[in-house]
């Protein structure tokens, strides 16, 4: 299966997004994340997709700038307030980042324009249309009119703007419509502002059998004589603000609680960062808004098409299924079938990988659950970053409190957007009887652990779940995650300590099988890469397989470097954020890096060292981690690295999941020495391993599946079948 690059394609990133002067060592962190959102919004223009997924990528692509623009930029725009030079690790200044960033946020935003105009397009050729209201029938206006008298009017608030009316707040995403007014014989011109409420739809549906919809800020603006009755409109504008949402946990807060309450409050009412505008925007409007926002010039954005792409998922559930996906059903792990779907026998007998999404994240669910139900379980911990809206982790532990089991819960807190969730499942675990840790005031715990201890005819025995992803059910449909269960003593009695790390601050003496960040992961990563090296220098096999989200701790690129100069073969699949340069003669020469983007997001993380042998083989030494290979993960926060040592869990990893990464070209863009992504080759050869891991059977517990070939067993080109 070739994972060459094509030649003949040009580069698909336009833009430069990186330096490429040749001394230069290191891809700045906010310009890669650019370039990993240009990516994401590539995928709208892959003509393989259906129409509803390429609209629902330009989705994610906007709501990925949103956030990015509320938290990183945010973040520049602070420190260049307040003077701090902190360089980046390509040396650039905060001042100098920022420059570099409104450049391309604002390319970015025309980018996505253009796409919308084209997806309108298409999608109106199958019946789904995003109309502007004057070219739709007299009798769809009618009812818009209609529609908007009654469901819309009672909703909105105009708010006049005057000294005896001071400037109304505009919540974070918020969007309005501004208006200049005139009435009869009065001099002055009257401002209005109408801000659309976050509970009203974004889109109307038009009843019909076509799928029309109109974005709600246009009825305001059609049918706002229904709002000014007797006042001429001189003019009116659309926007929308972006604020700065990161709240930074002050060391010395006594009630995380109560500061997280008090904080998600304020962030709300963030400082100003992004004011987009229609181009058709009056300019008395204009004016205004850029006087009372306070807003830097260089991040007031106009444009000729629609504000907040984000909202234009709602669209993607229109019933259409022939152009959607193809739907796919995830297989539940037929060992755990064959013991009557006893989690812990299965367990017992053997450990067990699952890929997610392509296995069921309901057994993550039913290992809890039947612990909460079960009377020889005593005791469950379980740590918990992001659990979702509606979630069956969170009514497992309950059940399992209620049932008298000592049931204890480290909640994080300072999840980034899920706080407010959080503080809730604290006090749902809180009322059931749940004993909630929130952990380190300065780290995040971020390590994904469910600890179980059942007692037994021969004692207790620890089972345990470490995986790469979050106990988080929808996630778990659409994230590449690998869960991962055993009834190992010694990660037993690892799992443990680092528990006791979090709840009572109990630093582990010395752990068996396991390290745990920030105590010691980065340097059980150092010592493994320095053992390819020495190999490296020795004469032997010596590789490194790594797959991450995210890679911009400058010590580990450093560190990867040094490996490469020594001989040792680095084969990265990277997501998203490369701070690491590939292919540098004299510096990465030996290092490859690409990217795969898909229908699903890839987010499992881990490590492969050759130990000798040529990868992949059985020998190798092989880890599944919560961690990518950023200085937060590896110094402030709480994060595991798990040794695979089982040999059908190797083999599943190592032999499939992690080469089938390698060798998927359908998906890949490969990173150029000069920090610019490629697009791998599709079409006639190409290799999707999406499709690869929906089309084959189950691997969870069934070595005998690669044994008998049930499953087609992959290889690397040129290596011995």
């Amino acid at each position: 299966m070739p994972a060459d690059v094509s030649p003949q394609l040009p580069a698909n990133d336009p833009g430069a997004d990186a330096p490429t002067a040749p001394e230069d060592r290191y891809t700045n962190r906010e310009l890669s994340w650019l370039s990993f959102n240009r990516r994401v919004l590539a995928e709208c223009e892959n003509e393989r997709y259906p129409l509803l997924e390429r609209l629902r990528f330009l989705s994610i692509s906007a709501n990925n700038l949103d956030e990015f623009t509320m938290v990183r930029v945010a973040g520049l725009e602070g420190q260049v307030q307040r003077g701090i030079e902190t360089q980046g690790i390509d040396g650039a200044s905060p001042r100098q980042q920022l420059e570099a960033i409104r450049d391309q946020l604002l390319a970015l935003e025309v980018r996505q324009q253009k796409n919308l105009d084209t997806l309108s397009g298409l999608l109106a050729e199958e019946g789904i249309l995003l109309a502007a209201i004057d070219e739709l029938p007299k009798d769809q206006q009618k009812w818009l009119g209609e529609y908007f008298e009654s469901d819309i009017l009672p909703l909105i608030t105009p708010q006049a703007i005057d000294p005896s009316h001071p400037f109304p707040f505009v919540a974070n995403q918020g969007i309005g419509v501004i208006f200049r007014l005139k009435r009869g014989k009065r001099k002055a011109d009257l401002i209005e502002m109408v801000l659309i409420p976050s509970g009203a739809p974004r889109f109307v549906r038009v009843p019909g059998e076509k799928a029309v919809y109109v974005a709600i800020e246009q009825l305001v603006t059609r049918f706002a004589g229904q709002l000014f009755p007797g006042f001429k409109i001189l003019g009116d504008g659309i926007f929308r603000v972006i604020r700065d949402s990161d709240i930074e946990v002050e060391e010395e807060a006594e009630d995380l609680v109560r500061f997280f309450r008090t904080a998600i409050q304020r962030r709300r009412r963030g400082r100003t960062v992004l004011l987009e505008l229609d181009d058709e925007c009056d300019e008395v409007a204009e004016a205004l808004l850029r006087e009372q926002l306070e807003v830097d010039e260089g991040m007031i954005v106009k444009s000729a098409g629609m504000l907040g792409l984000a909202d234009l998922s709602a669209i993607c559930n229109e019933p259409r299924p022939d152009l959607k996906f193809a739907p796919f059903a995830p297989r539940y792990p037929e060992r755990i079938l064959e013991h009557d779907g006893d989690c812990f026998a299965a367990i017992r007998e053997k450990d067990i990988v699952i890929h997610h999404p392509f296995e069921s994240f309901d057994v993550v669910v039913d290992f809890l659950s039947q612990a909460a139900r079960d009377p020889a379980v005593v005791s469950i911990k379980q740590t918990l970053y992001r659990a979702g809206d509606q979630s069956p982790v969170i009514a497992a532990l309950i059940q399992a409190a209620q049932n008298g089991k000592a049931v204890t819960a480290v909640v994080e807190l300072k999840a980034r957007f899920d706080e407010e969730r959080n503080i809730h499942w604290a006090n749902e675990l809180e009322r059931a009887g749940v004993q909630v840790i929130y952990g380190f005031t300065e780290w995040k715990t971020h390590a994904k652990v469910s600890l179980v201890v059942r007692r037994e005819e021969d004692g207790y025995r620890t089972y345990c779940h470490f995986g790469t992803g979050n106990y988080h059910p929808i996630n778990a449909k659409i994230y590449t995650d690998l869960s991962f269960f055993t009834a190992d003593p010694a990660l037993g009695r690892d799992a443990a300590k680092m528990f006791n790390f979090i709840t009572g601050y109990i630093e582990p003496d010395e752990l068996e099988k396991i390290a745990v960040s920030p105590i010691g992961l980065q340097e059980q990563l150092f010592q493994m890469v320095d053992a390819e090296i020495a190999n490296a220098r020795d004469g032997k096999p010596a590789g490194i397989w790594v797959k991450l989200n995210s890679i911009t701790n400058k010590a580990m690129i450093d560190k990867l470097y040094e490996a490469s100069q020594a001989g040792v073969e680095i084969r990265m699949v990277v997501r998203g954020i490369c701070s690491l340069r590939a292919g540098i003669p004299g510096v990465s020469e030996n290092i490859s890096v690409k990217s795969i983007i898909g229908r699903f997001l890839e987010h499992s993380r881990v490590w492969a060292f050759a130990n000798g042998k040529e990868l992949p083989s059985r020998q190798a030494k092989l880890f599944v981690t919560s961690a990518d290979a950023m200085s937060r993960n590896l110094t402030r926060r709480v994060e595991v690295l798990v040794p695979i040592t089982n040999k059908t869990v190797h083999d599943q990893v190592l032999g499939q999941v992690m080469l089938a990464n390698i060798l998927d070209t359908e998906q890949s863009w490969s990173l150029a020495p000069d920090g610019q992504y490629h697009r791998m080759r599709q079409g006639d050869g190409g290799f999707n391993c999406h499709e690869y891991f929906m089309a084959n059977p189950s691997l969870s517990g069934r070595g005998a599946a690669l044994a008998d070939h049930e499953v087609p067993r992959l290889s690397l080109p040129g290596a011995d079948q």
